[in-house]
């Protein structure tokens, strides 16, 4: 009789434990990681551009440019492939997570959205985007001008859930990342001809005053907080080293310097639009220098291998033939890139981790 009315007790303190230890779990995983000045907050964050913030809408369209398979997001949420170009985490949901906003950013175009994740932004990117229109086109993907009417949708769905006051009030206060421009140089340029027909100046000048007219469209949609992620050392990636490195793969300074000169059109541009656009910042973030250190000084960082990515041989694998077919290595924790072209969850965290105090210091 004692232990039987014991039992029911210790079950109800066991209950309430756990109860309280989900509680204060959930509310440790939405505290901020790094330290917000008290004038500077973010309500949500909001992704647009190309496949290194595509969080899952490329499943829900037709084109190759696909990662909702294994081994894609083997370390994601137990393994689990969401359309993510990567193993993990993108940039995207580390920023959401740095913030204390959500632990991951899902895709506007996930038909398992909830009202909970409209609140609090989502992504619209499209692997395969970029810039020139002409990019999209090739990669079956879904131009800006596409996602700019998604996040007109969108604008309606939260209103309908918060109301006109509360949802303007997010979206001034929310962070909007762009992402975009690598396919552009990448891809279109430099392997499907146009420099055949355009030379890097006057191309670079395109990618430029369309990613103007993007910005503008999204100021007038309430945008005011943008940061635009630069372009990278295009010519280090496996696979350009191996599209146009030769035999023996080496870095494509001329890709690297494509990339550079665009970068420092967008500084002079964006800085000056910025201030023709009333109560807005325009932030180009950069993300040349640091992954640049990664792969000049891996070990600094606690990488090992820098020309090739984790899936397959490395050398070539992205989408669909980074499959599990492929192979993976051992530990890509040791790895900066995870497929051709991505790089890996641990790559992204510490850039990440470099840039999120500059981005927070810009809005102040």
């Amino acid at each position: 009789m004692f232990l039987s009315g014991i039992a029911p007790c210790l079950l109800y303190k066991v209950n309430v434990l756990f109860y309280i230890y989900v509680v204060l779990f959930i509310i440790s995983a939405c505290e901020a990681r790094v330290q917000l000045p008290n004038n500077v907050f973010f309500k949500a964050v909001f992704a647009f551009g190309d496949s290194i913030v595509d969080q899952g809408n490329n499943n829900n369209i037709t084109t190759l440019i696909k990662c909702n398979f294994q081994p894609y997001g083997k370390d994601f949420m137990g393994g689990m492939p969401t359309g993510r170009f990567s193993n993990g985490k993108t940039p995207a949901d580390l920023i959401a997570e740095e913030l204390g906003i959500k632990e991951f950013v899902s895709a506007y175009l996930d038909p398992n959205l909830k009202s909970e994740d409209i609140k609090t932004g989502v992504s619209f990117a499209s692997g395969g985007c970029g810039y020139d229109p002409q990019t999209a086109t090739i990669g079956a993907a879904i131009p800006l001008s596409t996602q700019l009417t998604q996040f007109k949708e969108y604008i309606v769905k939260l209103k309908g859930l918060v109301g006109e006051e509360e949802a303007n009030y997010i979206l001034k206060n929310s962070l909007f990342l762009v992402v975009a421009g690598s396919d552009d140089l990448a891809n279109t340029y430099f392997t499907y001809g146009v420099r055949l027909k355009q030379d890097i100046n006057s191309y670079t000048d395109l990618m430029v005053a369309e990613a103007s007219k993007f910005l503008k469209e999204l100021y007038k949609l309430g945008a005011r907080k943008c940061c635009i992620f630069g372009i990278p050392p295009i010519g280090y990636l496996p696979s350009q080293r191996t599209l146009a490195g030769g035999i023996n793969r080496v870095c494509v300074q001329e890709y690297n310097e494509a990339a550079q000169l665009a970068n420092t059109k967008f500084s002079i541009t964006f800085d000056s639009l910025s201030k023709k656009l009333p109560q807005s910042r325009l932030v180009l973030v950069d993300i040349y220098n640091p992954l640049l250190d990664l792969i000049l000084n891996p070990q600094k960082y606690g990488f090992e291998e820098v020309e090739k990515g984790c899936c397959g041989t490395g050398k070539i694998e992205v989408t669909l033939l980074c499959n599990k077919f492929s192979g993976t290595c051992e530990d890509d924790t040791k790895y900066i890139f995870w497929d051709s072209y991505h790089p890996t969850e641990k790559a992204y965290r510490t850039i990440v981790d470099q840039i999120i105090n500059k981005i927070i210091n810009s809005f102040l």
